[in-house]
């Protein structure tokens, strides 16, 4: 990670530290990968940014009041995407999709001769949840876009599904309407089903690889572009907490267990949220989405049943950032 950048974090005020971190993220994220080292690579790009994360955990850490402020929001870039796009389109959420996982779609999406118009990193809302977000969307939840039942007035005309079905079933939900919002729960759903694995982050690389390249996939894409602009985004990130370093104090276990179980975040309910030690071990922010207790940084803790080896929903980068990418089809 470019030293500059750090130092940057420090001088900037935080409306131009956190575009100016969101920037820096993306081409690490976006460069190709060979299949067969999906987890090696992304493991390595993941350990590459930690001495920034770190920073944002320790004499950053208030950087993140601002963050809902300041950061590119996704539902921000949706809204106006929507609003821009006067000819038919399409939004593909793909729930818990990270910068990660950016490198297969951008080299498929070439190598099936679609246009990229733009991508980079954009910003989830805090916490980094799926409710927040739907929230965010106008939706009020995920489950309210099952059936053409959503209603967002950001999102006028919107034609709207949620779905875990597989890609062949979800192509054939895609019929004449002209303006959809297609939220899948993948990788989401996979995520927490491998999360009580110790290699489930090595698991869940190889396969999103081998989703985001396949045929079924992009047939899909294919039936979702066709004659619309698409984009391709995400609710939230997600961590590997396997690379985490543990929390040894006593004092600081036992606060965290307390507060957040083997969790990332608590809504703030009551007073019970005092800390002593600066750099704080979590933050309570104000959102747009009430008053979060929020783990900050990469750490871990023994708690009963272990710590997930997979997780959202904290602050560090690769919980709060996903990949926005605008493509259009051939011959559109």
């Amino acid at each position: 990670m470019d030293k500059s950048l750090i130092a940057d974090i420090h001088r900037l005020p935080a409306q131009e530290a956190w575009p100016k971190i969101f920037s820096a993220l993306w081409p690490l994220f976006a460069e190709p990968i060979r299949q067969d080292l999906a987890d090696a690579k992304t493991t390595e790009r993941d350990r590459a940014i930690k001495p920034l994360d770190d920073v944002l955990a320790g004499s950053a850490w208030d950087l993140w009041v601002s963050f809902e402020s300041a950061s590119p929001k996704t539902a921000d870039a949706l809204k106006a995407f929507w609003q821009r796009q006067t000819t038919p389109k399409a939004i593909l959420i793909l729930d818990a999709l990270s910068l990660r996982e950016a490198p297969w779609i951008l080299e498929s999406a070439q190598q099936r001769g679609y246009t990229i118009h733009s991508a980079g990193a954009t910003a989830s809302e805090l916490p980094g949840d799926t409710t927040p977000f739907a929230r965010a969307m106008g939706f009020g939840q995920r489950t309210r876009l099952q059936n053409n039942q959503g209603n967002s007035a950001a999102f006028p005309e919107a034609f709207t599904e949620s779905t875990d079905l597989p890609w062949v079933d979800c192509a054939s939900l895609i019929k004449a309407d002209p303006n959809i919002i297609f939220w899948h729960h993948w990788p989401d759903e996979r995520m927490h089903h491998l999360a009580e694995q110790g290699a489930g982050y090595r698991v869940l690389a190889k396969e999103a690889a081998a989703v985001l390249t396949g045929d079924e996939f992009w047939a899909f894409i294919d039936k979702l572009a066709t004659g619309r602009r698409l984009v391709i985004t995400a609710d939230h990130g997600y961590s590997n907490p396997a690379l985490f370093p543990d929390v040894y104090p006593e004092d600081q276990k036992a606060y965290l267990k307390g507060q957040f179980k083997s969790g990332r975040n608590s809504e703030v309910k009551d007073a019970k949220t005092e800390q002593h030690w600066v750099p704080p071990l979590s933050q309570v922010l104000t959102t747009q989405h009430g008053n979060w207790n929020i783990v900050l940084g990469r750490k871990k803790w023994r708690s009963q049943g272990g710590y997930p080896s997979l997780a959202h929903g904290g602050l560090s980068l690769l919980e709060v950032a996903v990949p926005f990418i605008e493509l259009s089809k051939p011959n559109n």
